[in-house]
């Protein structure tokens, strides 16, 4: 927190011209003492109890309202002259100062007094606290007779760097940030002190001991300023993500689009994340937006470096969550065949001859919007990626195939496999495997309605079903201060340090996103709706990490016994200490059961389904 401060105020006993009223010289050191004694003491009980939200509120509210007092109190002062030095004059600028100190009294006041107004309304009231206080030292810096201005200008700006991270981070501020807050009060309480007694001990006027303290107080204050300028600057990079990659040409329908969905438009070679032993290209074709009318979507093909003449194993891929946003699309990531159970994939393609074809749905690299979790847009995106490479001439590929997904797009695996037969009949499905799928999408949005990573996902569906299912203007019906970082969290991409900056911003949203009225209404209806029930063309793998924070074990256990309740065979895999992530990373033991589960879906053997030895419920 910045340094200077309070102890930049003028001398209480400094000799002022004019009518301007002053503090008693025989009061104001007292008070000064008495002031600087509690601002530490409110910084101690930061520092050293833990305390609620609302606790924190009153004791920041009660040191704000004191360091608006300590401003109030030092406001008129000036230095002290020296022998020979004509009195300074009393300047306008004294009556901002006050004014200021007012204000801080009255916001510290008002955070101490209403400490239920929640995190974001207290963080701004905070930011502006903290503004207020940097030009109340920015101002006194420059009045006649102030004494060391560079300390005072470097310690406002300090301030005010402490006051963008307030900003940056609203509900961090109270929770994590109360730390520095309260080393603040500690520091200007301590320099309150020091003050008071240094201007009424003998040696005050000693050139050589004056000169060394406003040297240290200068370095303090730069100190200060370095490291908050320094936190301010990282959590804006943090919070800010990457610039999204802009869709170039190759993404633009032409002006006559073929009507019948699942028709190959261009094509692309890729040079860019190609596993070694592949080729790849990325595809336009035309498909189709949630409501069914034409829609152009772009996705991604990756085959064996050496294809041969004959048709080879299709493995049809729906990708997990990206965003929600053009520039999002895998087939524009620097790792396009990252995503999910990418190894797998890739071990499938270059050790065993497959073809695999994943779409990148629609609004990802084209037009939206981006049908987010919605079950059978989805699975229509998916199916005519592969219907797409069937008029592909660099290739020949079977009508055969086994269906993956991992996340998102394990539901949407789910989904393409349900829909088979009346969208994709001239496919035949031997497998379809789900990775930590979002099954049970309203019972996934009850549990994790509260926590980082379901505000994140939350904030994707908000910014996407209001354009997807208009009617239902879920925008209108979030939960208040909802609708800013909802346009913040579906401007960011998925992947990378965006994705990191997606649940940073998650992190910050004090509330659920979704109010328990609209999910008790026709939008928790709607979610309802994108379960996928079944039934299924063939053999079900499910795989769940017994450690996904996102995708609760509870909730998959669940979807699993109602499946096998309905008769739906499913083989179900769990795996102890294993997330969201983890499941499908190269080193999780899933990697080499579903390349072997895959080869046994295509060479026709038994399925091993398990419905008998299910968790207990």
């Amino acid at each position: 927190m910045a340094a200077g401060g309070i102890a930049d105020a003028p001398d209480p006993n400094g000799v002022g011209g004019g009518r301007s009223r002053r503090l008693d010289p025989r009061l104001s050191t007292p008070i000064r003492i008495v002031l600087g004694i509690a601002l530490v003491a409110v910084g101690v009980v930061f520092l050293l109890v833990s305390m609620t939200v609302q606790t924190i509120a009153i004791v920041t509210g009660i040191g704000i309202l004191l360091a608006g007092v300590a401003v109030l109190v030092t406001a008129g002062e000036g230095r002290a002259p020296d022998r020979g030095e004509a009195p300074p004059s009393r300047p306008a600028a004294v009556i901002v100062v006050r004014v200021l100190g007012v204000l801080l009294a009255l916001l510290g006041a008002g955070m101490a007094l209403w400490p239920a107004a929640g995190a974001p309304l207290l963080s701004l009231l905070l930011t502006i606290a903290l503004v207020a206080f940097a030009v109340a030292i920015g101002v006194r810096a420059f009045q006649p007779g102030a004494d060391q201005r560079v300390t005072g200008v470097i310690a406002a700006v300090a301030t005010l760097a402490v006051a963008a991270i307030t900003v940056f981070w609203p509900v961090l501020t109270l929770v994590v940030f109360r730390l520095g807050v309260g080393a603040w009060f500690v520091f200007i309480g301590l320099q309150l002190i020091a003050r008071a007694l240094w201007r009424r001990s003998p040696g005050r006027r000693d050139p050589g001991r004056r000169r060394g303290v406003r040297w240290l107080r200068t370095i303090g204050a730069t100190v200060a300023l370095v490291l908050t300028v320094a936190a301010a600057a990282g959590s804006g990079a943090l919070l800010g993500g990457t610039p999204l990659p802009v869709p170039d040409a190759f993404y633009t329908p032409p002006a006559d689009v073929p009507s019948q969905p699942g028709t190959l438009i261009r094509s692309e070679r890729m040079t860019v994340g190609v596993p070694a032993g592949a080729k790849a290209w990325r595809i336009l074709y035309t498909t189709t937006n949630p409501d069914g009318s034409p829609a152009v979507s772009s996705g991604t093909v990756l085959a064996p470096a050496d294809p041969g003449p004959d048709p080879l194993p299709l493995l049809t891929v729906a990708h997990g969550t990206v965003g929600v946003v053009p520039g999002c699309a895998p087939s524009l990531s620097a790792e396009p065949f990252a995503d999910g159970a990418g190894t797998a994939m890739v071990d499938m393609v270059v050790k065993h001859g497959w073809v695999a074809v994943t779409s990148d749905y629609i609004g990802l690299g084209t037009k939206g919007p981006h049908p987010y979790l919605v079950g059978d847009a989805e699975a229509r995106n998916v199916w005519d990626a592969s219907k797409a490479v069937r008029g592909f001439s660099a290739l020949k590929v079977s009508t055969d195939t086994v269906i993956w997904g991992h996340s998102q797009g394990g539901q949407g695996s789910l989904w393409t496999g349900q829909i088979a037969a009346s969208y994709a009949p001239e496919f035949t499905v031997k497998g379809v495997a789900a990775f930590a799928p979002a099954s049970n999408l309203y019972a996934l949005a009850e549990a994790i309605k509260s926590e980082t990573a379901g505000k994140t996902v939350s904030a994707y569906i908000a910014a996407t079903w209001d354009k997807v299912y208009p009617d239902l203007e879920v925008e209108k019906h979030l939960t208040p201060g909802s609708a800013g970082p909802v346009e913040r969290i579906g401007g960011l991409c998925f992947n990378g340090r965006d994705g990191l900056a997606a649940i940073l911003r998650g992190s910050q949203v004090p509330n659920q996103i979704f109010p328990d009225a609209l999910l008790d209404g026709p939008f928790g209806d709607r979610l309802k709706e994108q379960e996928p029930t079944g039934p299924f063309p063939a053999p079900l793998l499910v795989a769940q990490g017994l450690a996904d924070p996102l995708v609760k074990p509870a909730i998959q256990d669940a979807w699993v016994r109602s499946r096998c309740d309905a008769g739906i065979p499913v083989d179900y895999r769990t795996y102890p200490g294993l997330g969201h992530v983890e499941l499908v990373g190269p080193d999780s033991p899933l990697t080499p059961q579903l390349e072997q589960w895959t080869l046994d879906r295509w060479n026709d053997k038994a399925p091993t389904p398990d419905c008998d030895h299910l968790p207990a419920g």
